[in-house]
């Protein structure tokens, strides 16, 4: 890949203007940091490259892992425990207290931002269980739509503080001044004109990756250009290979792109999972049967799959008193394809859902760039380790949300660089036409990896790359999807052992030589992404 260089040839921007803040992405993440960033008395603008209610928020559907104090027997070291259990040794210990600590206190001030969740006969928050929880403590709102309510009072509260929303607007690259630090953001409209943001400080909260792969819970918006600018810009990104796919997601024969999910939720009110001749396999294979892990349960799936010889194993709900009210969004997706939940089982397989891995920063969402921050998925603050413990991740963006608008605060109340300045490094990137890549990543680094299967997606990935510059929204997100493609690749073949999501059929075990070692990626100088660190000895902190 050829090396970038500074502006020479770069198309002129459409426009300039300028803010203290800008946010990338308008989330619950996104969001939560503009409306606190606001509230601090600074200048922030919200770009997000669709609607502002179109990305992956919406179709959360679980709920907010979060303990208030209310559930006898639950505590916050409980939680704090399921989490390091459900992450494989690969969890920041501290910063897993800490974020799980802040989470209460998050869920009040959403709540005072008006998101209403369910509450129980007694008036109480109403819970629910869900895989590797060894407690009821998911609040939820809706039923199953937890995430559009969030959505919708982030949104509303966005408007109505009048904040500014550049929708329609894709992220290209950062501004970077002489000394390396984050002075803007370079963006293309959805005619592909250039505009220039200059700012102080740039947050990206802008999701994960899921569109890496042929079938996915995440909506198109998943392209993970948040992580490629990030990288771009100097920054590093950590545990890239844990990739988490959900166990149960809607089963139709040939479909691809955004799939339904139905949500973790209706195993923790019993559903039961069966394979083609109705019998139950998931006791067999973990004390929690359908409520171990995330990773446990999809990857026993997939095992069954290939032994059954089917397309789809089957998630049993009939049982369950009242379904259609506790789960209104599964329900409509089900009898969009003719089936009814309420009186047979649900096809399911598991599908990309969440990436544990992306751009590493502390608890506070600062990034090793100066001017650079990162909330939400995006992120890698060691919470989730090598497998996300199912629904904390709205907890992850709200708590680490409000933090990084804190630090941004407190970093921009002393002297700040000159405004306008920085220099638009012309994007040229690698380029693979996006289904031959999604196909590449599905078959050779989806769940059951060995070394032969990615060697075959990497050459498949480099023979469809070809160098380009985006012109269109469209061309960035390929580029950023190219640039993801190899990063996984490059990590999930060094990692030669299984831990969390990341299954290496060749290498069944853990290996205690990778203990607590998260492989971390940089970009060379040209532009392609390497592992930087190698695990740590036996017992290194």
């Amino acid at each position: 890949m050829t090396p970038r260089g500074p502006l020479a040839g770069a198309a002129p921007s459409a426009w300039e203007a300028s803010a203290d803040v800008v946010v990338v992405g308008s989330g619950v993440a996104g969001l939560t940091v503009a409306l606190d960033v606001a509230e601090a008395g600074l200048r922030v603008v919200v770009v997000t490259k669709d609607a502002a209610d179109a990305g992956c928020t919406r179709w959360a559907q679980g709920g907010v892992a979060v303990v208030v104090g209310d559930v006898p027997g639950d505590s916050l070291d409980a939680h704090v425990a399921d989490t390091l259990a459900a992450g494989g040794g690969l969890n920041d210990p501290a910063a897993v207290a800490s974020i799980i600590a802040g989470g209460p206190a998050a869920v009040t001030r959403l709540r005072a931002r008006g998101a209403v969740f369910d509450p129980d006969l007694s008036g109480r928050l109403a819970r629910t269980r869900e895989g590797g929880h060894s407690a009821f403590r998911v609040v939820h709102a809706g039923g199953d739509a937890t995430g559009a309510e969030v959505e919708r009072a982030l949104v509303a509260a966005a408007t109505g503080r009048g904040l500014p929303l550049l929708t329609g607007h894709v992220a290209v690259d950062a501004l970077r001044d002489d000394t390396g630090r984050v002075a803007g953001l370079a963006v293309l409209d959805d005619r592909g004109r250039p505009g220039v943001l200059h700012a102080s400080a740039v947050v990206l909260a802008s999701g994960g990756y899921g569109q890496l792969f042929a079938s996915t819970t995440n909506p198109e918006t998943a392209t993970g250009d948040g992580i490629a600018l990030a990288l771009r810009a100097g920054a590093t990104a950590a545990d890239l290979e844990f990739v988490q796919f959900h166990p149960t997601v809607l089963h139709l024969p040939g479909a691809r792109g955004r799939r339904p999910l139905v949500t973790e939720a209706v195993r923790g009110e019993g559903a039961l999972l069966l394979d083609r001749s109705g019998h139950r396999f998931m006791p067999g294979v973990h004390p929690l049967a359908e409520l171990a892990p995330r990773d446990v349960v999809a990857a026993a799936i997939t095992r069954r799959l290939a032994d059954t010889g089917s397309e789809c194993v089957w998630l049993d709900a009939t049982r369950l008193e009242g379904f259609a009210a506790r789960f209104p969004t599964v329900l409509a997706a089900c009898r969009a394809i003719g089936v009814d939940p309420v009186s047979e089982p649900i096809p399911v397989t598991p599908a990309a859902h969440y990436a544990c891995g992306g751009v590493v920063t502390d608890v506070d969402g600062r990034t090793d760039v100066p001017g650079l921050y990162a909330a939400g998925e995006v992120a890698r603050t060691g919470l989730h380790g090598a497998n996300r413990l199912a629904s904390n991740s709205l907890l992850e963006g709200l708590v680490v949300a409000a933090r990084a608008a804190r630090a941004v605060a407190a970093d921009l109340a002393g002297p700040r660089p000159v405004a306008g300045a920085g220099r638009i490094p012309p994007l040229v990137a690698g380029i693979a036409e996006r289904w031959t890549l999604q196909r590449a990543m599905s078959t050779g680094a989806g769940i059951g990896r060995d070394a032969a299967g990615l060697a075959a997606a990497s050459d498949a990935v480099e023979a469809a790359t070809v160098l380009g510059a985006p012109i269109d929204r469209a061309g960035v997100e390929d580029s950023a999807l190219t640039l993801l493609a190899q990063a996984v690749l490059a990590a999930a073949g060094t990692r030669t052992e299984s831990r969390g999501c990341h299954v290496r059929t060749d290498f069944p075990d853990r290996d205690d030589v990778w203990q607590r070692a998260s492989l971390v990626v940089g970009l060379d100088p040209s532009g392609v992404p390497v592992v930087h660190s190698e695990p740590a000895a036996v017992g290194a902190a």
